[in-house]
């Protein structure tokens, strides 16, 4: 994994409260188009079309429907099930996999889709590395083998059980060897897929897709379209788009305090509004620079966990849109336990000052929390300075906040200039390791020199070899109890998913799950 993973969180937008409920244009915009099309908004960019290249979230939003993958992850659920292939297996121990491919595949353009192109993606994503790409998610491929048309072997590096679900991202997307060049990126914007969806046009500001009449998989479209309108981070632009019924859905464009407004408004219901919530694994994380002369001290880390108050967070900044999370799997994820709660409890200043005491630590703790405004929403801020308040009422520390841009933030993290620093997490997929292996393995992307031998050199190692995601519960739960113990990290909040809707449209709750994957297929209209 690199640090580029999805570490983004608490979506982006503010007003649409506002203006929904002040009265503007809410019986305006008539219908979404003739056969059914939607239209949805959201706040951010489609920064890729070609699956080598993208990797972030309005990205692998237009993977995740152009796109097929060998397996995917079905509604509600987070064990990844056959797609474009008709059935894959392990053997070896989890060291070769092996799919067979639906029978009849095409492309959008009536290309067939076979085993070649399979093999082809793989190794193109492999090869190109963009910086930016999913290549990471590959690395355990060794080789891959087509022993006929239907047929892709996958041979593994090292025993990995979570290949599958790495594959069943936009990362296992497959595309046309015809149309794609092999060792560089596609450059005019156009997308093949195999997936329920055609991408017809996109620019800037809008992306239009129709159904795919030559698809066969899983998904069954309920609408003839999606024109997704992109705003770019205007927030006030995406709050008027949805007040004056420019748009059907609002995704991805939603703070807190706006969902709460419109959760809590008498009159969002007689608009023709609904609010749909949705789980989510997205996390967030203080991290502590282990060689920092002050946190770098267990007693130090041990106090801010018995300070810090993620219920009081949750409901006064994110007004109740996230959940207290104790522990670095979240909640709804296999393995999935509250260890620091279990070992910390309710925040409690007499633990905290035993533990500076059993640490010979007696003046106040003098530290700064470090936080960046826009990449993880525009509560951060807020946040950061509510946990040096609560830090400060204890009477124990005197915390103050810093708040940098995103570039010049991740900069001074690499070259270790913070002892305290805030990261939220998108998960790649709904699975225990991708909370655990990216932050205490191998090229940890938290940058906060924390080594583990039990975790890295036992823990990871087993849990990846095993094919049964059920069996690594124990394991898990061990390598909780040991971050718990050691405080490289103290986990905050996980998030709740939300779309802003006209009451004709049904369908938003399947697109709403830990797997994070928006299925156009699901929206309905009228």
């Amino acid at each position: 994994m690199k640090a580029h993973n999805k570490w983004l969180t608490a979506p982006l937008a503010a007003g649409l409260s506002a203006a929904l409920l002040s009265g503007c244009g809410t019986e305006q915009g008539g219908g979404a188009g003739s056969g059914g099309g939607i239209r949805v908004g959201m706040s951010d960019e489609i920064l890729a079309t070609d699956p080598a290249a993208g990797y972030d979230p309005g990205s692998w939003l237009l993977f995740n429907n152009v796109f097929q993958s060998l397996l995917a992850f079905p509604k509600g659920g987070s064990a990844p099930e056959p797609e474009a292939a008709d059935k894959c297996g392990f053997a070896a121990g989890s060291k070769v996999y092996t799919c067979t491919l639906r029978d009849g595949l095409t492309f959008s353009n009536g290309n067939p889709l076979t085993s070649k192109d399979v093999k082809f993606s793989f190794e193109r994503a492999l090869r190109i590395a963009d910086p930016s790409g999913p290549a990471p998610l590959l690395s355990t491929i060794d080789s891959i083998e087509t022993p006929d048309a239907r047929t892709v072997v996958f041979r593994l590096k090292v025993p990995d059980a979570t290949f599958p679900s790495k594959i069943a991202s936009g990362a296992g997307s497959i595309v046309d060897h015809r149309d794609y060049p092999a060792d560089a990126l596609r450059t005019d914007g156009k997308a093949t897929g195999s997936g329920p969806y055609k991408l017809d046009s996109i620019s800037e500001t809008e992306a239009a897709f129709s159904a795919n009449g030559g698809y066969r998989g899983t998904a069954k479209p309920k609408n003839d379209g999606i024109t997704l309108k992109l705003y770019g981070g205007d927030r006030a632009a995406l709050s008027k788009a949805l007040a004056d019924g420019d748009v059907d859905v609002a995704y991805r464009g939603l703070s807190a305090d706006d969902i709460a407004a419109l959760e809590a408004s008498d009159t969002t219901d007689d608009r023709g509004i609904e609010v749909t919530q949705g789980s989510s694994a997205e996390v967030q994380h203080l991290v502590f620079n282990m060689k920092d002369p002050v946190v770098g001290k267990l007693g130090v880390r041990k106090a801010i966990a018995h300070l810090v108050n993620r219920e009081a967070l949750v409901e006064g900044v994110y007004k109740s849109t996230a959940t207290p999370l104790y522990s670095i799997v979240p909640a709804g994820i296999a393995g999935h336990n509250t260890a620091f709660f279990d070992t910390y409890g309710s925040p409690d200043k007499a633990k905290a000052k035993k533990a500076l005491r059993d640490a010979d630590i007696t003046g106040k703790v003098k530290l700064t929390l470090w936080s960046t405004p826009s990449r993880y929403g525009p509560a951060t801020d807020q946040e950061l300075k509510a946990i040096a308040d609560q830090l400060n009422a204890s009477g124990l520390f005197e915390a103050d906040v810093k708040s940098v841009a995103f570039d010049q933030y991740e900069k001074d993290i690499a070259a270790g200039k913070y002892g305290v620093y805030v990261k939220g997490w998108v998960p790649d997929y709904p699975d225990a390791d991708n909370f655990t292996a990216p932050f205490f393995g191998e090229g940890n992307v938290l940058g906060n020199h924390y080594e583990n031998a039990t975790i890295t050199g036992g823990i990871l190692p087993k849990t990846a070899a095993l094919a049964d995601r059920a069996g690594t519960a124990d394991e898990y739960g061990q390598l909780q109890d040991i971050v718990a113990e050691q405080v490289p990290v103290l986990p905050l909040w996980q998030g709740k998913q939300y779309a802003v809707a006209r009451d004709d449209v049904t369908g938003l709750e399947w697109t709403l799950d830990a797997s994070t994957v928006f299925r156009f297929w699901e929206l309905k209209k009228g």
